[in-house]
């Protein structure tokens, strides 16, 4: 983890129904840890924005994005920061991580979730994508630290081959869908080229630590 060496100062701590979350200061920087995981910081956004940048990149004329976790707000601002987009729908489960986004976080993300083009749904996004009639040019997904090192097991129902076939749904002609991963997740991968064909992956390096990843695929690649 990035500057391990600072003291930690603990800003919150909350039960939910997925256990306990909690905020904390180290330095000028804040972190989230979820039932003793670490999950996010404000220290390094690079991966979180390159989530959305990439996907941009590959879509002609992006409109709508889908954004999968909220986090610290990075990946939000970086979508709301094109002009070619007109909503960004951001769909987060922790009502805490929200409430710290519009409070302490939010100058990270220069209070993104205030933006006129934001729409937030306090949801479990599993359960949310199966039931939404929308659809998006881009759909970003950040959920837990990816396919291989999960917080909340439950997730996996987001990349198994179910979750990538409800995602497919979700995404008009023309759009791409990525996954940020903390692992290189070469399962994760083959399975994709499996169900998508050609997938574009994205490596973060780090400071210190392992690097990111960003796994990026478009729907005219699709092989159903």
């Amino acid at each position: 983890m990035n500057y391990s060496n600072c003291p930690v100062e603990i800003i919150e701590r909350a039960i939910t129904p997925r256990g306990e979350i909690q905020l904390q200061r180290r330095g000028e920087y804040f972190e989230v840890i979820s039932n003793g995981t670490f999950l996010m910081a404000t220290y390094n956004g690079e991966s979180e924005r390159l989530l959305v940048r990439s996907a941009l990149q590959h879509v002609a004329n992006p409109k709508t994005v889908l954004i999968g976790g909220l986090g610290v707000g990075f990946s939000l601002q970086e979508a709301l920061l094109d002009k070619r987009i007109k909503q960004v729908t951001v769909v987060e489960i922790e009502e805490k991580v929200i409430e710290w986004n519009r409070s302490v976080l939010g100058p990270a993300s220069n209070y993104a979730l205030s933006h006129p083009k934001c729409k937030l749904v306090n949801d479990d996004l599993i359960s949310w994508i199966q039931e939404t009639g929308d659809s998006f040019d881009l759909i970003c997904l950040d959920i837990d630290n990816g396919p291989d090192w999960k917080v909340f097991e439950g997730n996996s129902l987001l990349y198994d081959e179910l979750g990538l076939k409800t995602l497919t749904q979700r995404l008009n002609p023309g759009g791409s869908i990525t996954f940020w991963s903390a692992t290189p997740s070469p399962n994760f991968k083959d399975l994709l080229e499996s169900f998508f064909g050609e997938v574009f992956v994205y490596e973060i390096p780090q400071s210190h630590g392992d690097p990111d990843y960003i796994f990026l695929i478009q729907n005219d690649t699709i092989a159903l």
